[in-house]
């Protein structure tokens, strides 16, 4: 009897109600990623054709930097996200009420501050220097940075409405604003092709702004809609809780300030051992082959909240068959990863032309790291849905003080290649010791370090 296909999807959808939830929002945010994928591909040739590849690399270098001011968000997003997970699991309207309320106003407050102190600094800096370039003027480059800056405050404060959904499982329309704020971008980048000359100050408005406006909306409509019952009220402000969100998302905080040395730090040491064209050739390697990692991470993304939810209702069992059944889907990604390594010389020649030359070799070594995160993700996933994060807070400390040491021995011997070739050896205390702790957890056997 020939199977029928449909028969195949409807069995897809059914299960344990956390997984067929799960699934679901996974389907839909495929869909929309897909639509990601391709606009962010479009945008490569679209910015080069728009901007030489050095003021891209300025601009992907400037975005980097400012990236690092997302830590003064003290980890209070992620803090909420298991707070409130647990809050909505108990139904406990008013604890989860209170919560939102509490993170929007000390959030509020931190980023007032922040922007008042950058808008005085911000004219004193030289952006030439920190960026290690002359093509562009100081006075642009300032203007540009206070741009993308204000942008990004206010779509880092706006992006809550993002952590709310997450926290009810609903990362499908979390996830729909991103390709949203992409495709408006694409639009309006597109118009600037057609009716104005290359300008790097044009490019960091629309892409900053357009993001931010779609939070902004998307954060009137849902809390006057879906969670009005949730919405934030500054009666409801209660800072005696602000103890309890930020005793776990300080935890996140490390993990955060990591990222962001890992990542954002990234661009910015390429550029001092080589020049903003590599900055360039690496981060539109990074995207090529990030694609596939980004569909496992749509995967997971309903996990994190799913296993703070089991963890709740003590249900174990489903936690295990999850885990095991999300390792062999990272031995999948890996595979696609090393495919999508082979035939890299013909998706850049089809994709850029020659307008800019990509190392295969580049290309390996950020192959190799990103295979590396396939594998640690499913249990970063439990680890953080469980809440217990001193142990990574440990060896993330580690991390952090080796990173830029070992990035500036191996780039000063390498070149840029020594610096990515960093991030291969960082992650290797995380894929021994975060399967270790996973498994303790799930079998209830985690004690001391292992359960903190």
């Amino acid at each position: 009897m020939t199977p029928n296909p449909k028969n195949h999807i409807l069995n897809f959808f059914k299960g344990h109600e956390r997984s067929v939830k799960a699934k679901k929002h996974i389907a839909y945010t495929l869909f929309l990623k897909g639509i990601s994928i391709v606009v962010g591909f479009a945008f490569v040739p679209l910015i080069l054709n728009y901007l030489d590849t050095e003021r891209y690399g300025i601009w992907l270098t400037l975005s980097s930097v400012i990236a690092w001011f997302s830590f003064f968000d003290i980890g209070l997003g992620n803090g909420l996200r298991n707070r409130l997970a647990e809050a909505i699991a108990s139904g406990d309207e008013k604890l989860a009420k209170t919560y939102i309320s509490t993170t929007y106003a000390i959030l509020g407050i931190v980023f007032s501050i922040v922007i008042v102190v950058f808008l005085i600094i911000n004219p004193l800096l030289n952006w030439q220097k920190i960026l290690n370039t002359t093509a562009v003027s100081t006075k642009e480059l300032g203007t540009v940075a206070l741009i993308v800056f204000a942008f990004f405050i206010l779509r880092f404060f706006f992006k809550l409405i993002g952590t709310v959904l997450l926290a009810d499982q609903r990362p499908a329309i979390n996830n729909a604003f991103g390709p949203v704020g992409s495709l408006l971008s694409l639009l309006i980048i597109y118009i600037l092709t057609k009716t104005t000359t290359g300008s790097l100050i044009n490019l960091a408005a629309v892409l900053s702004s357009a993001p931010a406006f779609v939070l902004i909306v998307a954060t009137f409509v849902f809390f006057h809609r879906d969670y009005k019952r949730y919405a934030p009220s500054y009666k409801f402000i209660d800072l005696s809780k602000s103890k309890d969100l930020l005793s776990l998302g300080f935890k996140f905080f490390f993990i955060q300030i990591a990222a962001i040395i890992f990542f954002s730090t990234t661009n910015f040491l390429i550029a001092q051992f080589s020049n903003q064209e590599t900055v360039a050739a690496y981060n539109i390697a990074y995207k090529y082959l990030y694609m596939i990692n980004m569909v496992y991470a749509i995967i997971l993304t309903p996990f994190w909240s799913a296993v703070t939810d089991a963890k709740a209702k003590k249900d174990y069992k489903w936690l295990k068959a999850t885990i095991k059944k999300l390792n062999i889907l990272s031995l999948l990604m890996a595979v696609f990863l090393i495919f999508a390594l082979i035939i890299s010389p013909w998706v850049y020649k089809l994709w850029i032309g020659d307008k800019l030359q990509i190392s295969f070799y580049l290309t390996l070594i950020i192959t190799l790291y990103l295979i590396q995160q396939v594998f640690i993700a499913p249990f970063s996933a439990f680890i953080n849905g469980f809440g217990k994060l001193k142990l990574g807070i440990y060896v993330i400390t580690v991390k952090v003080l080796i990173f830029v040491p070992l990035s500036l021995l191996l780039g000063n011997k390498f070149g840029a290649f020594g610096v990515v070739l960093s991030l291969l050896f960082i992650q290797l205390p995380s894929i021994i010791l975060e399967p270790i702790q996973t498994f303790k957890l799930i079998n209830q056997k985690a004690k001391g370090i292992w359960n903190k």
